[in-house]
C-alpha cells in the first residue's frame, strides 16, 4: 500500500480531496490531505509574508513530522510551486510526484508570470481592489465563463467551491523561487484533464519552452477528460489513477 500527500490548489484545503481520499482509504492506502497556511481552517494564520517558501514548508512539514517515506507527493493546479520546490528538497522521501492539470515551474518563475500580459494585469488589478493588496480572490467559479475549465462539475460542486473557497495569500501568487540547476530525478507523472494529452506529448517533443520542465525519461502521462477540477467532477477516476502511481 501507498503513501499519499494531496495538496490542493489555490483557493481549496484538505476538505477538497475528501472524495479523493475517501476511495484511496478504503483501497488500503495512507492519505495525508493537506490544508497551507492561510487557507480554509487555517485562514486565520494568513499574513503578508505567506509565501511559496512558506507553503513549501507546510508539505514538507507533513511529511517530515509523521515520519513518511516512498511518499507519492500530489499537485494540483496551484500547488505545483510548493510541491515541487519540497521535491527539490527532500527527494529521498519520495517515490513520485504526481501533477493533476499543471506542470513544474522553471527556477525563479511565479505562478502570476504564467498568465499573458493582459490577463496578468487584470488578476493584479483584483488583488489590489478586492484583494487589499494581500490575496488572490476566488474566482466566481461560474460555468458560463469559464465551461472548460468547470467541465463536469455540477450545480452542487459548484456551489461547494464557491461557499468554501478562501483568499489566496498573495505571496503564493508572486513569489518566483529559485530551484536547483539540476532537479533530483524522482519518477514524475502529469495528470492532464483540460489539455488533451496529444497536445502536451508535440509539444515536448517540439522543445516549446512552456513545456521544457515535462521532458525526460522520468515522466510518465495520463489523461483524465474532465475540467480542471477533477477531485470533484471525476474523485473515483482520479483516485484511480493516482493509486495506479504507486503500483
Amino acid at each position: 500500500m501507498a503513501t499519499f500527500v494531496l495538496v490542493p490548489g489555490f483557493w481549496l484545503g484538505a476538505w477538497a480531496w475528501e472524495r479523493v481520499t475517501d476511495r484511496l482509504r478504503e483501497a488500503g492506502h495512507q492519505v495525508h490531505p493537506v490544508t497551507l497556511t492561510g487557507l480554509a481552517e487555517r485562514a486565520g494564520e494568513a499574513t503578508p509574508e505567506v509565501n511559496v517558501d512558506t507553503h513549501t514548508a507546510d508539505v514538507i512539514a507533513v511529511i517530515e513530522d509523521n515520519d513518511l517515506h516512498d511518499v507519492v507527493l500530489v499537485a494540483h493546479s496551484g500547488a505545483t510551486l510548493p510541491v515541487t520546490c519540497a521535491a527539490d528538497r527532500i527527494p529521498e522521501r519520495l517515490a513520485r510526484v504526481v501533477y493533476v492539470d499543471t506542470a513544474p515551474l522553471p527556477s525563479g518563475m511565479a505562478q502570476i508570470d504564467f498568465h499573458e500580459p493582459e490577463e496578468r494585469a487584470a488578476v493584479e488589478r483584483q488583488i489590489a481592489e478586492e484583494g487589499r493588496g494581500m490575496f488572490v480572490p476566488p474566482p466566481p467559479f461560474d460555468p458560463a465563463a469559464d465551461p472548460d475549465s468547470l467541465a463536469g462539475l455540477s450545480e452542487e460542486d459548484l456551489e461547494l467551491l464557491r461557499s468554501r473557497a478562501t483568499p489566496e495569500p498573495v505571496g503564493a501568487a508572486t513569489q518566483g523561487p529559485e530551484r536547483p540547476e539540476r532537479a533530483p530525478d524522482t519518477p514524475k507523472t502529469l495528470i492532464s484533464t483540460t489539455i488533451p494529452l496529444e497536445f502536451v506529448e508535440k509539444m515536448v517533443a517540439d522543445g516549446v519552452p512552456a513545456f521544457a520542465t515535462l521532458a525526460g525519461p522520468e515522466w510518465t502521462f495520463q489523461h483524465l477528460p474532465t475540467g480542471h477540477w477533477p477531485m470533484f467532477s471525476r474523485p473515483r477516476e482520479l483516485a484511480d489513477l493516482l493509486a495506479a502511481q504507486a503500483s
